[in-house]
């Protein structure tokens, strides 16, 4: 089975061979980040650390086509979309929302945590959990209905 970043490099070289210029480029900028994280970190890129770097980049292209959108560029705002759906490929098989609310609920329950200042050991616990088959955002708006009884 091939690493996450050796899948990449046979998909852009695919991508080269048929000419997709928007999905090379895409690629190439994955793959500079992943290059960058390595040299920051000083270590290879481990999957967790693989499923951040690709879920930002999604986050950043959503959001700049949401800003295109409102200033009436929706050419640009399709570009980034078709990115952001390119990138999403690479992220590992997403956590079902009921899957987080009953690990939280367990978590909530044996460690007897309740109210906002249960968020922080909640997070901690469900990120080193679930890792990057898990949004950040989902878990901290579950962990507060959990906690806050909402």
């Amino acid at each position: 089975m091939s690493t996450p970043q050796e899948q990449i490099q046979n998909d852009l070289k695919a991508a080269l061979k048929a000419k997709q210029s928007e999905r090379l480029g895409t690629l190439r900028m994955l793959l500079s980040e992943i290059k960058n994280e390595k040299i920051r970190s000083g270590d290879e890129v481990d999957d967790d650390a693989f499923a951040r770097l690709v879920r930002k980049a999604v986050k950043q292209r959503q959001d700049s086509a949401e800003q295109y959108r409102k200033g009436g560029r929706d050419e640009l705002a399709a570009k980034e979309d078709r990115e952001a759906e390119i990138l999403s490929a690479y992220l590992p098989q997403a956590v079902g929302e009921n899957e987080i609310r009953r690990a939280i609920e367990e978590l909530v329950a044996s460690e007897g945590l309740s109210g906002l200042k249960g968020i922080g050991p909640v997070m901690k616990a469900m990120l080193a959990r679930f890792g990057g088959a898990a949004d950040g955002r989902v878990i901290n708006q579950i962990a507060r209905e959990v906690l806050t009884g909402s």
